[in-house]
């Protein structure tokens, strides 16, 4: 486990990077990481730029608030993720531009397979889940069943969740998604060539 003094501050690096990108505005997007007998937190309506690394919310192994501001309300959507997906070590949620827009597309035929770096970050198929309200418990069993799919979910009419094994490969994995989103976006309407099934397979290695 590393050591929570040293994941505060990556908290705050990382989130004040994305921030200053525009993969996050405002308060919008949450970041959680798993600490001994529990969770760190971005507390409810901080800004990924401005997080302080002494500031934040401890929530223990049952998700009960310990110490700290208060929680994002976002918890059910992390908890949902972590169950999804033993392996992670930590969540990051975003309401990035392009993988928003994607979200909100009516007829939703999945972000292509364009790169080799989204399939090794994020898998064969990234799902999209149905619109649910902020922090309602109505959004677990739909997270749950996607997560387990793919470490990335998008989040219908409002943006992404993505685990990783350490805070750093779920941000790299929310860039990948975030520009996979956009390279489809620019693509639309013309002739692209996404990889074959046979590129995928081989990149994903034996299953």
């Amino acid at each position: 486990m590393t050591d929570e003094s040293l994941l505060r501050r990556q908290i705050a690096e990382f989130g004040a990077s994305l921030f200053s990108r525009g993969f996050s505005v405002g308060s919008a997007g949450n970041i959680s990481v798993r600490i001994e007998g529990g969770y760190l937190m971005t507390p409810t309506n901080s800004s990924l730029g401005r997080l302080d690394p002494e500031a934040l919310s401890v929530l223990d192994e049952h998700w009960r608030h310990q110490a700290g501001p208060r929680p994002s309300k976002e918890v059910v959507m992390h908890r949902a993720m972590y169950e999804a997906r033993p392996e992670a070590q930590a969540i990051v949620h975003l309401h990035s531009t392009y993988v928003t827009a994607y979200s909100c597309l009516a007829e939703d035929g999945g972000i292509p397979p364009l790169t080799p770096y989204f399939v090794m970050r994020l898998g064969r198929d990234v799902p999209t889940v149905p619109y649910h309200r902020p922090g309602s418990a109505e959004m677990l069993d739909d997270i749950l069943e996607a997560g387990r799919q793919s470490p990335g979910v998008v989040l219908a009419n409002h943006g992404s969740i993505v685990a990783g094994t350490t805070l750093e490969s779920a941000v790299n994995a929310a860039e990948e998604l975030e520009v996979s989103a956009q390279l489809a976006f620019l693509l639309e309407g013309r002739p692209a060539r996404p990889l074959t099934e046979a590129q995928v397979q081989e990149l994903l290695g034996p299953q």
